[in-house]
């Protein structure tokens, strides 16, 4: 039938989760196809962070030296709770340190320590540092001519296509260009080499967070002879008996001796199945998601076609993350400004109904929870030209861009800040009146903001005494509208640990697997720390690539 291919693993999908399969197969002796529908390859990972949550790895513990197994296990039992899954999670915390090492050693992808938190360090078996990883920077240059099929990083976090360092450093020296000739000189610096690769390549090559490990997941790939077809959909599975034998695509088959791999990403963008499980959505509310269009629920669709089973049963069915609509850009997601100090968050009743400086997901599920699904994030003068607000830069970048569009409302007064927001007046300066008084001391008396480790990680050091808290005190006032949005679903099929779908009866399914988004997550609905999206995606990935080769896997490798 048409041009008909033959592999020993189809991978479907690009992400991390599908590329790192791919390559461990491949690594261990397999032929491998990846095809993926876009026109181009990297999946939501080429959107994220770039952060892996692997408790015990190497490169956290220097600084960490105290920190155990043990303690990552305690940790995971409280904040999975009745969802704790044991055979899942010992494979996790065995496999996680040797699937990173077995990573650097075998391919280009990289990785730099991070100073994070876990996000609820307080919680037994918390720590508060040493779990996370990054992905180093990479120049994508070296992708030659697939170096424009890699997606790009999300606009809306770019500046003019430029990708900022992680460090705190390179941002700092951004917002203190006017006032450094030293920062002056580090910027003019950056953006001359950026035009230089803007005119060269189209873009900018050199990439951070997850378009780096995105880039460096595909060059390896790539130079290991596994093809990546982009604009290829799995249309659907075919079938011999009850095995699954490859997959339909649009000029063919592709024939999988091994297996075929679900890895299209989760169904954040799946609007139908989405309504029927989001609870904010199911209550007449809206959802804005800035993972890519792609994302539409293909995997787990062809996983049910095949017998597999899906069941949404956790109480936060996925990562949460508080986004606001930039006119004419596109999505912005909320991940720093909220720890600044100087900056907190009301309903429209005008009251504040949760920790700013929590995690995006805990304060998405306190959003949704407040039953309005959005929320004002409020700023004062002094606040947001220091530190900008969502996508409205910090000083010298001028307001007016920002205010011009009515992404930025604003007011001489709190209580005309209000009702240009439609937020209760009398209330809202009511709640700025309690704030401000525990704030001129370093308090927050209603949700003691600055009191975990995380809380303080973001937020601003130079700020004493509590980096996450400063009075709303000197207009005008300016604010931004925050809705319900999400990095990625925690629902999916069911699975065993090496990643066989499963149907809903526990009967593996010959030839069929899932990995990343498209396998239900370990995590129960929770977000325990930076990376816990990514870490268990090429964990899990790791070990099914070695499982299709017949390795030992999980506790046993």
């Amino acid at each position: 039938m048409g041009n008909d291919r033959s592999c020993d693993v189809l991978v479907i999908g690009s992400g991390a989760g599908g590329l790192a399969t791919a390559i461990t197969a491949k690594k261990s002796g397999l032929s491998v196809i990846v095809i993926e529908k876009e026109p181009v390859y990297g999946g939501t990972t080429a959107f994220s962070g770039g952060v892996l949550w692997i408790p015990g790895n190497r490169h956290g513990k220097a600084n960490a030296p105290d920190d155990s197994i043990d303690a990552a296990r305690t940790y995971m039992q409280e904040e999975t709770g009745n969802f704790y899954d044991t055979e899942s999670v010992e494979a996790f915390l065995d496999a996680g340190p040797k699937m990173l090492d077995w990573f650097e050693a075998e391919t280009e992808v990289q990785f730099v320590p991070t100073l994070y938190p876990d996000y609820h360090p307080a919680v037994p078996g918390g720590v508060d540092i040493g779990r996370s990883v990054l992905a180093a920077p990479f120049d994508t240059s070296g992708l030659g001519k697939d170096l424009k099929r890699l997606r790009p990083p999300l606009s809306t976090i770019t500046f003019m296509g430029m990708m900022f360092n992680s460090s705190n450093a390179d941002i700092k020296h951004f917002f203190n260009a006017t006032k450094s000739l030293t920062s002056f000189a580090y910027v003019a610096r950056r953006l001359a080499a950026h035009a230089v690769e803007v005119a060269r390549y189209g873009r900018g090559v050199q990439v951070t967070s997850g378009n780096a490990l995105a880039a460096r997941l595909a060059k390896s790939c790539l130079d290991l002879g596994i093809p990546i077809l982009t604009e290829t959909a799995a249309l659907r599975l075919i079938r011999e008996g009850d095995r699954v034998t490859g997959a339909e695509v649009p000029d063919g088959v592709i024939h999988a001796a091994r297996g075929v791999v679900l890895a299209c990403g989760g169904y954040s963008n799946d609007l139908a199945r989405r309504a029927g499980i989001y609870p904010h959505l199911k209550a007449g509310k809206e959802h804005f998601s800035p993972v890519p269009g792609g994302n539409s629920g293909d995997g787990i669709r062809l996983g049910e076609e095949a017998g597999g089973a899906f069941a949404a049963e956790f109480p936060q069915p996925s990562a949460w993350m508080p986004v606001s609509r930039v006119p004419g850009k596109g999505l912005f997601p909320h991940l720093l400004d909220r720890y600044k100090p100087g900056i907190i968050a009301v309903l429209s009743n005008g009251r504040r109904f949760t920790n700013e400086s929590e995690s995006y997901h805990d304060v998405g599920a306190a959003m949704s929870a407040s039953g309005e699904a959005a929320a004002w994030l409020v700023a004062d003068h002094r606040a947001i030209r220091r530190y900008g607000l969502g996508h409205a830069k910090p000083a010298p970048m001028p307001l007016w861009l920002w205010t011009r569009s009515g992404y930025l409302r604003t007011g001489r007064t709190p209580a005309e800040l209000a009702r240009a927001c439609g937020i209760d007046p009398a209330a809202f300066e009511a709640t700025l009146e309690a704030y401000n008084r525990g704030a001129a001391e370093g308090r927050d008396d209603a949700f003691h903001r600055g009191g975990t480790s995380f809380n303080r990680y973001l937020a601003d050091p130079e700020n004493r005494p509590n980096p996450c808290v400063a009075p709303l005190d000197r207009g005008p006032f300016y604010a931004v509208r925050l809705e319900m949005g999400d990095l990625g679903t925690f629902d999916g099929l069911k699975t065993t640990v090496e990643g066989q779908v499963l149907t809903p009866g526990g009967a593996a399914i010959p030839g069929l697997y899932a990995v990343g988004n498209d396998r239900r997550s370990i995590m129960g609905g929770n977000y325990p720390g930076a990376g816990i999206t990514l870490g268990p995606a090429m964990t899990f990935g790791w070990i099914t690539g070695r499982h299709l080769a017949g390795i030992e896997t999980g506790a046993k490798a």
